[in-house]
């Protein structure tokens, strides 16, 4: 997963591009636009991140048999299924959306450290929750949330490019 994806690193700057657009639709227009634009920015994250990736010469395609691919699918469909609770919060209160998704975000970036076998997805899954958590208690404005998890995230992808070639796969020796 590590070779194919770029330690992951594509696919975390885009998300952070993503809330940076975000923070622009929030900041321009309305909180309901950027709800969406939030929704619609995730959904392109993969297809966004394999097009560079593969633009950069990977593969950015997974081998069926690795066990690690239906990891990735299980932790994916279980963001999924705890999107809508971010939606109900938006309900109550719009910049809980964001806090949410937030800490959604950064609850499936703790399964990256067994996808891409690397602890900096431990400090940006527990970055993205501790923001979350403050930005909630501190009752801050949509804006400081989205702008946070972009920062954070475009700061983190950066960090896992300079990571990725000091990182060698290590596969078994055939038997």
């Amino acid at each position: 997963m590590r070779s194919e994806y770029r330690n992951g690193a594509t696919g975390v700057l885009v998300s952070g591009i993503v809330w940076l657009t975000t923070a622009g639709v929030l900041y321009n227009f309305s909180t309901k636009q950027a709800i969406w634009t939030l929704l619609v920015g995730g959904a392109l994250i993969h297809p966004i991140s394999t097009l560079i990736n593969k633009r950069m010469g990977l593969q950015a395609a997974t081998n069926n048999d690795n066990p690690l691919t239906g990891l990735a699918m299980e932790g994916t469909v279980f963001m999924l299924m705890t999107i809508p609770i971010a939606y109900g919060l938006a309900l109550l209160r719009a910049e809980w959306f964001f806090q949410g998704m937030l800490l959604i975000i950064g609850g499936r970036y703790l399964t990256f450290r067994t996808l891409y076998g690397n602890k900096l997805f431990w400090l940006l899954g527990g970055l993205l929750g501790v923001s979350a958590y403050g930005l909630f208690a501190s009752n801050m404005h949509s804006l400081v949330t989205t702008l946070t998890g972009g920062f954070i995230e475009v700061c983190m992808g950066l960090l896992l490019f300079g990571d990725f070639p000091l990182r060698k796969t290590v596969r078994p020796a055939k038997s």
